[in-house]
């Protein structure tokens, strides 16, 4: 499986640049034509060279990659929205960093919640590494969460390492579906383990999704984006936004 349509949502930051350089190369690897979407809160801000992405930096990049690639300007906020329904994945800004108060208000809220395609979130600060080698996913048996191992196959299925990550109150509670999880991962060619975390009320999931020695060399997160409310608006509440607001690693969502 692989990625055929990327589109990556831009804004006047220093970390749209490293955002685009890794959709380049994510693009690039699978073949994609590659979709550059100005989400910026006022119209234009892409259109100077003010330290921070513009419309040429993005057409550069990907000419110099050789993708097929298309941009949307802030101007046009309908279709920038409404593009999202044609593509296989979204990579955007974590609503904890300096693109919140830069971009665009509900846009990519939106976008989670509406398109039907998941999100690749990369957390503040983040500068390019790896992303795929070593995945942890979030199981707690639901549909999102089942969604979103879908939607990140062709990441899953390159990756060295695979781990079902389950956070229960009793070991038990999630151990059926995650065999399940498993042998249908094995269908795919994909090798996964199970990693169960008893929850005796010490920690939140989060943290002990972090504290697992199976999360300590990972660098992506899958997970089910869950309720219907805004993340990047505060009000996404629960494991989510938590997940959201980490950070460390890049996470892949789906709603």
């Amino acid at each position: 499986m692989a990625y055929k349509d990327i589109l990556v949502y831009l804004d006047p930051t220093a970390e749209s640049l490293e955002r685009l350089k890794f959709a380049v190369g994510l693009a690039k690897a699978h073949g994609a034509r590659l979709i550059g979407v100005d989400v910026s809160a006022s119209t234009g801000a892409l259109a100077a060279d003010d330290g921070a992405v513009t419309k040429k930096d993005f057409e550069d990049a990907a000419g110099a990659a050789g993708l097929k690639s298309a941009f949307v300007p802030a101007a046009s906020h309908g279709e920038g929205d409404a593009i999202t329904h044609c593509v296989d994945l979204m990579i955007a800004p974590a609503p904890s960093g300096a693109s919140r108060d830069v971009v665009r208000r509900g846009a990519l809220d939106r976008a989670l919640i509406e398109s039907g395609a998941p999100m690749l979130i990369l957390p503040p600060g983040w500068t390019g590494e790896k992303v795929g080698d070593d995945i942890v996913i979030a199981w707690n048996g639901g549909r999102e969460a089942l969604r979103a191992v879908h939607d990140a196959m062709p990441f899953l299925e390159k990756a060295r390492k695979v781990t079902a990550f389950c956070f229960s109150s009793r070991p038990s509670d999630l151990r059926a579906s995650a065999v399940m999880l498993v042998e249908h991962l094995d269908r795919h060619g994909v090798a996964a383990n199970i990693s169960d975390w008893t929850n005796t009320g010490d920690l939140t999931a989060i943290e002990a999704l972090f504290a697992s020695l199976d999360t300590q060399e990972a660098d992506l997160i899958v997970a089910g984006a869950f309720g219907h409310s805004r993340l990047y608006e505060g009000l996404f509440g629960g494991v989510s936004l938590d997940l959201m607001r980490q950070q460390s690693l890049p996470v892949l969502m789906s709603h």
